[in-house]
């Protein structure tokens, strides 16, 4: 356990090596920083002071050792654009995107796990079928469209719900949050259930499919022999073994949560790290872009090196099978 560890640790640190290499190499072909900075009539020798500020007549290779270096510490230099540090930046957008990505999460656990039970249980039911239709749909649609749709239905027509914004926040800290005002959790619903709606049907589905196959192996039918009542072999013995690999599916799709509330927060105003990151594709804010790419690449890497070890800590066979086979034939 502990070398396996130690193997997944190296290579979370080669990926995000790698993905800020990248990440580096991509935005020096974005255009030229120094002209979101300076103004139009600005001199070349003024132009020249800024770049050299900047650091950016070094070499290739000694940029990016700097910012490997200083984001090792928090620090991604400054924003080209608000002239403030990118690290605060992130650290005042993070609350918003951190919780909308925490209650679409929780929303694709808490729908998508019954609707799955339900529908493998009463696979033919004409509720199930219709769950099935609708899980299609949401697959289907474009996120941006479900999120117009949303908008269009609850807040124009209906007038229940907020179109944009965060609404009320409390400051708690350096973390700002909306879970403890009325507004903040009414504008969280809509951007919530339109960045879970993927996540949601996949789920769903993959519980299905899981537990119609769970339900066709031998010791289930050996437990129905046994004449335990259907609620425990479905829900202590079935459900139990359907959940490993959704673990799996919902740690990586939680990941893709984080990189894909961008179109969430678009679409809702949503003052979250999304919408710094497009307002800073809009300016050519490099290091915000660098940092924001650096930063959600972190979270994947961490978040899929915790799944690795959690499924070796739930799944027995994974540990049985790197256990070198000693005296074999003995």
């Amino acid at each position: 356990m502990p070398l396996f560890i130690l193997r997944r640790v190296l290579q979370a640190v080669m990926v995000m090596l790698t993905v800020a290499f990248i990440a580096f190499l991509m935005f020096r072909f974005l255009g030229d920083p120094v002209n979101s900075i300076v103004s139009q009539d600005a001199t070349q020798v003024e132009r020249e002071q800024v770049r050299e500020r900047l650091g950016l007549d070094d070499p290739l290779l000694v940029q990016y050792g700097r910012f490997v270096v200083d984001a090792a510490r928090g620090d991604f230099g400054m924003s080209y654009r608000n002239a403030r540090p990118v690290s605060a930046l992130l650290a005042e957008r993070f609350p918003a995107t951190a919780e909308l990505v925490l209650v679409a999460a929780l929303m694709s656990l808490a729908i998508g796990i019954p609707f799955g039970i339900y529908t493998a249980l009463r696979p033919r039911g004409v509720l199930s079928q219709a769950l099935q239709i609708v899980s299609l749909i949401g697959i289907s649609l474009p996120t941006f469209v479900t999120g117009i749709l949303l908008i269009l239905c609850f807040s124009v027509w209906l007038g229940w719900l907020p179109s944009f914004g965060r609404g009320e926040v409390v400051d708690i800290g350096w973390w700002s949050t909306g879970f403890l005002t009325a507004s903040g959790l009414k504008a969280l619903i809509l951007p919530s259930f339109m960045l879970c709606i993927f996540q949601l049907t996949l789920i769903m589905r993959l519980v299905r499919a899981e537990m119609l196959e769970v339900m066709r192996t031998d010791y289930i039918k050996f437990a129905r022999a046994r004449g335990l009542k259907a609620r425990a072999i479905n829900f202590r013995h079935a459900l139990k073994n359907t959940l490993i690999p959704v673990v799996t599916i919902f740690g990586l799709q939680l990941g893709g949560l984080i990189a894909f509330a961008i179109i969430t927060e678009t679409v809702f105003q949503w003052p979250g790290m999304g919408a710094l990151f497009i307002q800073a594709v809009n300016f050519t804010d490099v290091p915000v872009m660098a940092a924001y790419l650096v930063l959600v690449s972190l979270i994947f890497v961490v978040i899929n090196t915790s799944v690795d070890l959690l499924y070796n800590v739930i799944d027995p066979r994974l540990r049985t099978e790197r256990k070198p086979a000693t005296n074999a034939g003995i």
